[in-house]
């Protein structure tokens, strides 16, 4: 899952902070908690929340938590700049199964599509507080399947469907 949206990149550094410390806009903490109500829903319960360390990630993790439960755990495998293959490495020491990972752009897309094709570029492109189902059988570049991506939209809707409307078709949301 991507984080959700925060404050404006230009002026946080015209004000001189650091980006890594850019927070969810009050109306992104709304739609990521949105988003996370909605990917319980689509996804159910979690094992655990890796997170990059960065404020606006740890921000959605945490409302991610919240909706889906799982244990919260910071690893800079998740910064922007890292390789995929740090983070293949951080989740290949890792023995819970039901993973959400909360990061940035462009390293998750190509992070996914790296982990499905096995190729450095990125065949997507993730939306704030968008999320995508990868199952990953063996932890190796290439062996990912992409079951689902909802976009942040589609995730918001289904945090809003009454709990009987099952009967409800995708195309509705």
């Amino acid at each position: 899952m991507r984080h959700g949206p925060a404050g404006d990149r230009e002026r946080w550094r015209r004000a001189g902070r650091p980006d890594a410390e850019r927070p969810l806009t009050p109306r992104g903490s709304k739609k990521a908690r949105e988003a996370a109500a909605g990917l319980r829903r689509a996804f159910g319960r979690l094992d655990m929340i890796a997170t990059s360390p960065w404020t606006r990630a740890a921000q959605t993790a945490a409302l991610l938590a919240g909706a889906c439960g799982g244990r919260i755990v910071e690893t800079d495998a998740l910064l922007p700049d890292r390789a995929p293959e740090d983070l293949l490495a951080w989740l290949s020491r890792r023995r819970e199964r039901r993973v959400a990972l909360v990061g940035h752009e462009p390293h998750l897309s190509r992070l996914a599509s790296w982990l499905m094709t096995g190729a450095a570029r990125s065949r997507l492109r993730l939306k704030k507080s968008q999320a995508l189902l990868l199952e990953l059988p063996r932890p190796e570049a290439g062996a990912g399947v992409l079951v689902w991506s909802l976009a942040p939209r589609h995730l918001r809707a289904l945090s809003r469907r009454p709990q009987g409307a099952a009967g409800r078709q995708w195309r509705d949301l």
